[in-house]
Formats: structure tokens, sequence, C-alpha cells
């Protein structure tokens, strides 16, 4: 069984880590040039609609574009007060790293148009209630001892070997969890458990309108983020046949809340209230998930009536 699982895991970990190779190298390069800031500056007039500053632009690309650390280094070097960071830290928790989680969700079968639409959309609409609903947080924010230190790259040719560092080093950490992931699903099956674990989970999968096969991949992907989520779900598919209905709603639920642990302590540091954070995510990715899985089995029983007439 442990043999299994290692093959397992190092076979999911080199599928991913050809998606996330190229596109962190592409990125880390797109970092020093003009593109970044062509986007920052296109978006900026936009910021008053949800809240924000023009400078908060530029958090909001970098998250986008790279990752979570990337907008929060940004955060810090601004003077942003306590409800404009709130709103950041909420629209990065939805949309962050979108290339590479976007590209790793494709792997799996999930529409990167879908992805990315989903975690915008989910951005934006948070951002605009936040701001319309709360009338507190107009006090400047006190961040913690964060260093926020930016890189210095002083040639084209360091700014590449620091792409391919960073991608290297993400496919390292891939792997010190999914390959120990996959190791104990693959036990917890052997022994049985993994169907235990299912049919207690069962209430919750059914009420999200899944079946009891995803309920791996939404454990795995809520505590160790999207990536790790569809490592699980690229075994799931491949050996328990989960249906494209079932594949796409677990994928709304962890594109909404994912990596809840590590995202929702990742912004402590910033001095902004992290409960509420950890809740509109949880409660965002229960609502949305449960109202696509109504209307789409609703669009199911009405298709079976009229094939049956």
């Amino acid at each position: 069984m442990f043999k299994k699982g290692l093959l397992v895991g190092i076979k999911t970990t080199w599928t991913l880590g050809k998606v996330i190779f190229p596109i962190t190298v592409i990125v880390t390069v797109l970092q020093h040039t003009p593109i970044l800031n062509w986007i920052i500056d296109f978006i900026t007039p936009f910021m008053k609609w949800i809240g924000l500053s023009g400078d908060a632009a530029i958090p909001l690309v970098l998250g986008n574009f790279l990752n979570l650390y990337a907008g929060i280094g940004a955060i810090l070097t601004l003077d942003l007060t306590v409800k404009e960071v709130f709103i950041l830290a909420v629209m990065l928790s939805f949309s962050h790293n979108l290339l590479v989680e976007s590209s790793v969700a494709a792997k799996v079968g999930v529409s990167i148009a879908m992805t990315v639409a989903v975690r915008i959309g989910l951005a934006i609409v948070s951002a605009f209630f936040i701001h319309i609903l709360w009338q507190g947080g107009n006090e400047i924010a006190q961040y913690g001892l964060v260093s926020a230190t930016p890189e210095q790259l002083t040639s084209w040719g360091a700014i590449f070997l620091s792409g391919v560092e960073k991608a290297l080093l993400g496919i390292g950490q891939l792997a010190m969890i999914v390959i120990p992931l996959m190791i104990g699903i693959q036990i917890l099956k052997d022994l049985k458990w993994l169907d235990q674990f299912s049919r207690w989970m069962s209430p919750v999968t059914r009420a999200l309108g899944m079946k009891e096969n995803t309920s791996m991949t939404l454990a795995a992907g809520l505590l160790f983020g999207l990536a790790y989520g569809a490592g699980v779900m690229i075994q799931a598919v491949q050996e328990d046949h989960v249906s494209k209905k079932d594949l796409t709603l677990a994928f709304i639920f962890l594109v909404a809340c994912h990596a809840v642990v590590e995202d929702t302590l990742l912004f402590v540091p910033l001095g902004i209230p992290v409960w509420p954070l950890l809740v509109i995510r949880l409660v965002t990715a229960i609502l949305l998930t449960m109202s696509v899985g109504f209307i789409w089995g609703r669009i199911q029983q009405t298709e079976r009536k009229e094939a049956a007439l």
C-alpha cells in the first residue's frame, strides 16, 4: 500500500509540476516588465466602486498574478485603513495565484474560464457588499512585524534564475504535501477507513449536491489548498469515477474556500479581524455550491422528464 501511494504521489506531483513550473517562471519574468504596471493603471479608476484607493490596485494585481505572499507584501508598503485592508484580504482570499491554480484545475477537467470567472466574481461582489454594509474600519491599519523588502534583481539572467528557483521551490513544497497525502489516502483505502470517512462526510457532501466520493477532495482542498485538492481529485477521477457534476461542484466550493488555516493565518499580521474573513469564505462556498448543485439537479430532472416523453 505504501509503494502504490508513493507512486501515485510522484505521478501527481509530476502532472501538476509540469503546469506550475513554466507558469511560475513566466510570471516571475513578467513581474519585471511594464505589463503588470499597465494592468494596475487600467484597473485603478475602478477601485473607488469597491471602497479602495487607487494604490490598492498594486496588491490586487500582484496577488492575482503571483500569490498571497506577493499581495500581502504589497499591502505592507501602503498606508491603508483597516477597512481597505480587510476588503483586500477578502478579495485575495477568493482570488489569488490565478494562473497557476486555474491551470491546475484544468488538468482535472474543470474549465479555466469558469474557475477564473467564479473567483474574480466572488472577489468583486464581496468587496462591493463589504464597502456598502460596513461603515467602520476608518483608522489606519497597524501592521505586525512582517518583512516587505522587495527582491532586487539586476539582470534578465538573474530574473530567469529566480523564476526557476521559485518554480522548483513550489514543486518541492507540492511534493512534500501531495506524496504523504497520497500515501495516507492509499493506506486509508486499503484499510477500508476511507469508506467510513466518506459515509461520515456524506451528509455534508449530499447537502452540497455531491456524492460521497468527493469527500477526500473537499477535505484535502480545505486543509492544504486548491492545488493539493486537485491532486486528490486527479486520483479520484481515475479510480473512483467522480462525475463531471461532482467534479465541478467540488471545485466551485474549493475556489471559494481552500487552505483555510494557512490563508487565514497569513492575514493575521495585517491587523484585521480574521474570524469574519474565515466565516465569509466558508459561508460563501457553502451557499454558492448548494445553489449551483440545486440548479444543476433541477436541470437534470427536467431533461430526464423530457427524455421520457
